[in-house]
């Protein structure tokens, strides 16, 4: 049977029960969920070449163009944002995915070398990385390298400890360079409701669990 079947009966089933059986128990239960929900975050592998992925200051990419074998290299993306590479120059990558980078640098590479075959991988990613600080068992910072929600982020840093308080997480965010905070209600999208604030987070993104 399919993991994710499994793992999302098995949510499904700790929820349902938590309501039914006693306060000790519901906090056991909820433990076993964090992990349920851990193993619907990751699949066995992960591809940071999916086009959902955007490139951050902090990444490493590996470039090359075929048959030409002076154009090569590792290449780090600056804090601002941008990379350099030969016959192509200076180039802003920071928000672009794999696909508009490898564009980007044929529209420049054949100005000079007719019809290039360009090929970019991320080798390195360090630029995508999301915070958990607070009642969780394991607070950090996480690389990210696919779009993850609040509940996975909670997962990734084990769950929140028995007396935080879930109703109060927020979500802080810079904004136009101003930082807002984000409510966040663990119980209520555990009962299934208000599942719209279990929004998806961007890199820089620091989950703080009172």
């Amino acid at each position: 049977m399919n993991l994710r079947i499994i793992c999302g009966t098995a949510f499904l089933t700790v929820i349902q029960m938590s309501h039914i059986i006693g306060t000790q128990f519901r906090l056991l239960m909820r433990r076993l969920a964090w992990v349920a929900i851990a193993m619907l975050s990751f699949d066995v592998t992960v591809h940071a070449e999916d086009s959902s992925y955007v490139i951050q200051p902090g990444d490493v990419l590996q470039i090359s163009v075929w048959k030409e074998t002076d154009l090569q290299a590792e290449v780090l993306v600056r804090p601002d944002g941008g990379i350099s590479f030969p016959l192509a120059g200076d180039l802003h990558v920071e928000g672009m995915n794999i696909t508009q980078i490898t564009h980007a640098l044929t529209e420049r590479i054949q100005k000079y070398i007719p019809d290039p075959v360009v090929t970019v991988a991320t080798k390195t990613i360090g630029g995508n990385h999301v915070y958990v600080v607070g009642k969780v068992n394991r607070p950090g910072d996480f690389p990210i390298s696919r779009p993850i929600d609040v509940m996975q982020a909670l997962s990734m840093a084990g769950g929140a400890t028995p007396f935080a308080s879930l109703s109060g997480i927020r979500i802080l965010r810079r904004e136009n360079g101003k930082q807002v905070a984000i409510k966040f209600n663990y119980n209520k999208v555990e009962d299934g409701k208000a599942l719209d604030s279990n929004i998806t987070l961007r890199s820089g993104d620091t989950v703080v669990v009172p």
